[in-house]
C-alpha cells in the first residue's frame, strides 16, 4: 500500500491544514498534536475497508518572506 503523504501548511490564525498528495484526504486542526490525531482519524476512515497504511508522512511547508535591504 502506498504511504499517504500530507502537505501541511500553517494558517495565518496559527492552525494547520493537511492535504494528502496521494489520496483524496483533507483535514485541519488548531494545534500540531490535534492535527496528527485528525490525520490518523481521516486516514483510518478513508481506508476503513482495507485497514490502512503502516506509515503516514507529514510534510510541513513553511513560507517565509525575507527582505533584502
Amino acid at each position: 500500500m502506498t504511504e499517504p503523504v500530507f502537505e501541511v501548511t500553517q494558517e495565518a490564525d496559527g492552525g494547520y491544514c493537511a492535504e494528502c498528495l496521494t489520496h483524496d484526504i483533507f483535514t485541519q486542526a488548531d494545534t500540531w498534536d490535534e492535527l496528527r490525531a485528525n490525520v490518523r482519524e481521516a486516514v483510518r476512515a478513508y481506508f476503513v475497508d482495507t485497514g490502512g497504511p503502516e506509515r503516514i508522512r507529514l510534510h510541513l511547508v513553511r513560507d517565509e518572506i525575507l527582505t533584502h535591504v
